[in-house]
C-alpha cells in the first residue's frame, strides 16, 4: 500500500490529510467517494520515518469504547454501517483507528460484511469483536452487540487500571530505592575510600561490603546494566513461547500477596467474556476458543481448553475446572447452576462482578500494605549504607580524641 498527502474540499470546508490506497487514482476514488474534491496530492516516499512501528494493539481502549459507543448510538438512529463507519473515521481520536474504519468503508461499499472486513485488521479487532460483530449480523441486533461490547471493555480497562495502579507504587518505589543507592555508591561513599585507609585500622565488616559494592558499581556498572537487559529480555522470549509463559504464569499466580489478586483479575475477565458471547448467541464451543486466546494466561487457558474437549464429549465444562487449584467451588457451582437453568451468561457476570469486586478490595488492601513496607525497605538501604560509613568515622574520632 502506498501513502500519500492530500488537500481539498469538502461541505464542511477545506480538509487535508493522509490516505494509503494501491495507487493515486485509487486514493481519488476513495476521496471522491466520501464527498472531497481533492486539489493537491503527493505519494510520500517510502521511509522508516513515514512506517509507524506498533507493538500490541496500536488503539486506546478508551478510544475504542468511545467508537463502539458512537458507533450502537448511530445504529439506534437508523443511519447505515456504511454511513456510521464513514462518520467515525472523521471523529476518532485515534489515527490508527480512522485508517482502518477509512479502509473498512470501502470494502463495505463494495458489499462485504463488517465482520469479514475487520478480520483483516487483527492488531485492533479481537477475535471476540468479530465474532460478536458476525452473531450481531446474523441476529440483525447490531446495536445491542455493539454496546454489550462497550460495556465489556469498558469493565476490562477498569480491572486493568486497578491492578496497574497497585503495582505502580512498589515498582516506583524499587527504582527510586535503585537511583538511590546507586547514587550513595557512586556519588558519596568513594569520598571516604581515603579515610578509611589512613585510619589503618580493621573496618567493620559491614563498611566492607558497602565499599566493595561501591568499587564494583563504579568498575563494572554495565555488568548490572547487562543484567537488567539480559532479565527484560528473558522474560520477553518467555512470553513469547506458549511452553515457558505457563510456568511463567503459573509462578504469577502463586506469588504470595500478587498472585491472589492476579487470579481474580483472570477469572473476571474469563467470566466477562463467556458472558459477553454467550449473551451474542455466539456457540458455545467457539465462545471457550475465543476465551482460550483473550484470557492472556496460559493456566487458566489450557484448564479452558480442556473444559471445552469435556463439552465436546457431553459432559459439564466444569468437570476440568473443579479438578484445577485455580478455579475456587463459586465459579463451579455458579456455572453448573448457568447450565440446569438456562442462564449461563447471567450466572457468568454475576461472577464476573464479585471477582471484579474482589479485584477492587484486593488492590485497597495491598496498597495500604506496600506502602509502609516499601518505606521500611527503602530506609533499611539507605540506613545501611550510612551506619557502615558512620561506624568507622566514630573510631576515627575517638582514637583522635585519645590522642
Amino acid at each position: 500500500m502506498k501513502r500519500f498527502e492530500y488537500s481539498g474540499r469538502s461541505r464542511q470546508g477545506k480538509v487535508t490529510g493522509k490516505i494509503q490506497a494501491a495507487s493515486k487514482r485509487e486514493a481519488l476514488l476513495i476521496l471522491r467517494d466520501k464527498g472531497i474534491r481533492v486539489l493537491e496530492m503527493k505519494e510520500l516516499p517510502e521511509s522508516i520515518l513515514h512506517k509507524d512501528i506498533v507493538i500490541g494493539n496500536p488503539v486506546k481502549l478508551q478510544h475504542f469504547v468511545i467508537y463502539l459507543r458512537q458507533f450502537s448510538t448511530l445504529l439506534k438512529a437508523g443511519v447505515s454501517v456504511v454511513d456510521a463507519t464513514n462518520i467515525l473515521s472523521q471523529q476518532t481520536e485515534s489515527k490508527y483507528l480512522r485508517k482502518a474504519l477509512e479502509q473498512i468503508e470501502t470494502e463495505l461499499r463494495e458489499g462485504n460484511p463488517l465482520s469479514a472486513v475487520s478480520a483483516t485488521h487483527k492488531k485492533i479487532f479481537s477475535p471476540m469483536y468479530i465474532n460478536m460483530i458476525k452473531a450481531g449480523e446474523a441476529g440483525g441486533n447490531m446495536d445491542e452487540t455493539l454496546d454489550r461490547l462497550a460495556e465489556h471493555y469498558e469493565k476490562q480497562h477498569a480491572t486493568k487500571q486497578k491492578i496497574a495502579s497497585a503495582m505502580a507504587y512498589p515498582i516506583v518505589v524499587v527504582f527510586i530505592a535503585i537511583a538511590v543507592v546507586i547514587f550513595l555508591l557512586v556519588s558519596v561513599v568513594p569520598t571516604f575510600v581515603d579515610m578509611f585507609a589512613d585510619f589503618g585500622g580493621e573496618l567493620p565488616a559491614i563498611t566492607k561490603f558497602v565499599l566493595g559494592a561501591s568499587e564494583f558499581m563504579q568498575k563494572s556498572w554495565y555488568m548490572i546494566v547487562l543484567f537488567f537487559v539480559l532479565l527484560f529480555l528473558s522474560i520477553s522470549i518467555i512470553k513469547r513461547n506458549k511452553k515457558t509463559k505457563y510456568y511463567f504464569d503459573y509462578f504469577v499466580l502463586r506469588v504470595p500477596i500478587f498472585g491472589s489478586m492476579m487470579r481474580k483479575a483472570v477469572l473476571a475477565r474469563m467470566t466477562r467474556t463467556l458472558s459477553s458471547l454467550f449473551s451474542s448467541s455466539v456457540p458455545i464451543l467457539q465462545a471457550m476458543t475465543i476465551v482460550e486466546e483473550v484470557v492472556e494466561n496460559e493456566v487458566i487457558g489450557r484448564v479452558i481448553l480442556q473444559a471445552r474437549d469435556s463439552l465436546e464429549k457431553g459432559q459439564s465444562i466444569t468437570l476440568p475446572m473443579k479438578a484445577h487449584w485455580a478455579f475456587p467451588p463459586l465459579v463451579t457451582q455458579m456455572i453448573v447452576i448457568g447450565e440446569q437453568t438456562g442462564s449461563l451468561d447471567s450466572m457468568l457476570a454475576k461472577v464476573a462482578d464479585f471477582y471484579e469486586k474482589e479485584v477492587d478490595n484486593s488492590t485497597d488492601r495491598i496498597k495500604s500494605l506496600i506502602e509502609p513496607l516499601m518505606i521500611v525497605v527503602l530506609a533499611g538501604l539507605v540506613g545501611t549504607i550510612v551506619i557502615s560509613i558512620m561506624v568507622p568515622m566514630f573510631e576515627i574520632f575517638n582514637q583522635v580524641g585519645k590522642q
